[in-house]
């Protein structure tokens, strides 16, 4: 330890994660399983124990729950009508795995073999599917695509799901996607039920899989409510980090490496608030730059959504939810069996398809959810209290954009919260993609099956019937579908790139970076296991040394 560090240091650690998110707490937790010495995990949020955590439909209260989300949001998106968008993130023990609609969805082999051809030996499909059918505990057993007896169970709710989202699967099929039984197996293609991170009705969090084991073999100490502030150095060494609680500032020591496990958005802040970072930008904030690095921040991704809203002749949840006889039943069945639609995500249904016939690989990503909550106070997912109406919705997601943003920070204090600019649509190929996505939902709609359900177009309403009308409601109603990630992007190259294939932040020794803004591009689909899957992957090279 650098001796200008001196007895300032409150503890050391051979290992300290910042961030109990995603990836961090399968790292923590894998780490501790393997006996690789000491880790202290370092989380700003409080401990998982509030019950909307766990209660997979209380993803409709943390959704804007200050206490434990961080609550971002971007600056005015000038391609979205000026607006800023919404940017819920975990903060809490679990990170945005303990906040999120549980969807697992691993990506497109196709992705991860980019990944390996940009450079990054070890990420290719081969190494990625085997890191994750070692995490899983899967409700469909072992297989050539799944793993069985995991840490993290992932659950098949085909038969638990809403009387809908049968039909919107057969009218999929109508208009030409066909039945995919398993959207994680050989291919993401065609329509199905998504499978959800739960065991036994409970949400089944990173933290719960992988962190809290750790914890009860005592091999891992947590710190909660405590916010890392800069990570310290020597020369180009980290050697550990400063955080804040209560007023109270403290340093840790950091014998090996630390990790910072921030994800997207945070990652890069306090990269950029401990001087590494694009030189100018640290200097206007008054921060010595340790390390010119213009790439912290850059390379922002991310999935936009876009919603076709109807009025159901059936009944949907939302009849189930607004009526007090069916919640009490509802939650007896929950407190009884753990099943039910207390039990399920919001996006009961969807699939992957291709725009293009000439495609070799879908494109958008389809969703499907049988309520609605249009009424909802903006910003808010009142899943309790939705539309008092029946409802449902279909959205659509283009899996690739094009468009690149950045995260920057906004001043030199670690509590503000840095400028998040993803640019969504600057690059015109992705609205014609979203275009495209709304022609289908409009096609999807017209099927026998859905047509005979549908009583009214609510959003966008029956007046949108040609390209000009359906871009208009695409500016003034698509919204972040919450997979931020690449701003500390892998790669060979130091001039674009932040880390290397291991995670070691180039140019710096014993600092590494383990959350999605690893990605070099945003895989085809729902982050939260790809993140997951990095937090395996990087417990395997660190373990390797």
């Amino acid at each position: 330890m650098s001796g200008w560090l001196g007895e300032s240091i409150l503890t050391e650690w051979d290992v300290i994660i910042v961030g109990a998110g995603s990836a961090g707490c399968v790292l923590a937790g894998r780490l501790a399983e393997a006996g690789q010495g000491s880790i202290l995990v370092i989380e700003a949020g409080p401990r998982d124990l509030s019950p909307w955590v766990h209660l997979p439909i209380g993803y409709g209260k943390t959704f804007y729950h200050r206490r434990i989300n961080w609550m971002y949001r971007t600056t005015p998106q000038a391609e979205l009508g000026g607006r800023e968008i919404y940017q819920p993130r975990g903060k809490v023990v679990g990170g945005s795995s303990a906040i999120n609609a549980m969807v697992y969805a691993r990506g497109q082999a196709e992705d991860f073999d980019e990944w390996k051809r940009l450079g990054n030996p070890g990420w290719g499909w081969a190494e990625v599917l085997a890191a994750y059918k070692r995490m899983e505990d899967h409700a469909l057993g072992a297989s050539l695509w799944h793993g069985a007896g995991g840490p993290l169970h992932v659950e098949n709710v085909a038969a638990e799901v809403h009387p809908l989202t049968p039909l919107f699967v057969r009218a999929a099929g109508e208009a030409g996607l066909r039945f995919n039984p398993d959207l994680n197996g050989a291919t993401s293609e065609g329509a199905g039920f998504y499978q959800i991170t739960t065991r036994g009705g409970r949400r089944e969090s990173a933290a719960r899989a992988f962190l809290h084991p750790a914890r009860r073999r005592e091999r891992v100490k947590l710190e909660t409510g405590m916010q890392v502030t800069r990570i310290l150095f020597d020369g180009r060494r980290a050697v550990g980090v400063e955080a804040q609680r209560g007023g109270e500032t403290l340093r840790f020591g950091a014998r090996r490496e630390v990790v910072l496990s921030g994800g997207a958005f945070n990652s890069p802040q306090l990269l950029q608030l401990s001087g590494i970072g694009p030189a100018e930008l640290l200097k206007q904030h008054g921060i010595t730059p340790l390390l010119d690095q213009p790439a912290v921040g850059r390379n922002l991704q991310d999935h936009l959504c876009y919603d076709h809203v109807y009025r159901s002749k059936r009944p949907s949840l939302n009849d189930a939810l607004l009526s007090w006889p069916a919640r009490i039943g509802m939650a007896a069945n929950y407190l009884l069996r753990r099943r039910g639609p207390l039990s399920l995500s919001v996006n009961q249904g969807g699939g992957f398809y291709r725009t293009k016939p000439e495609l070799t690989r879908p494109d958008m990503q389809l969703y499907f959810s049988p309520l609605s909550y249009e009424r909802a106070e903006p910003g808010v997912r009142a899943l309790m209290k939705p539309d008092p109406f029946p409802g449902f919705s279909l959205s659509v997601s283009p899996c690739r954009p094009l468009s690149r943003g950045h995260v920057a920070i906004r001043s030199p204090d670690p509590l503000v919260a840095p400028e998040i600019a993803p640019n969504y649509l600057s690059e015109p190929e992705d609205l014609r993609i979203l275009l495209e996505g709304a022609r289908f939902l409009h096609r999807l709609a017209a099927t026998p099956t859905l047509s005979a359900v549908i009583d009214a177009a609510i959003r966008p309403g029956p007046e949108a019937v040609n390209d000009a009308a359906n871009v208009a409601a695409i500016r003034a109603n698509a919204y972040s579908v919450f997979h931020p990630c690449g701003t500390c992007r892998m790669g060979p190259d130091a001039s674009d790139a932040v880390v290397d294939a291991t995670l070691r932040v180039h140019g710096i020794e014993r600092l590494r970076v383990v959350d999605a803004s690893i990605f070099p591009t945003i895989p085809s689909g729902n982050i939260n296991a790809p993140a997951m899957m990095v937090g395996e992957r990087a417990s395997e090279l660190m373990a390797a040394g």
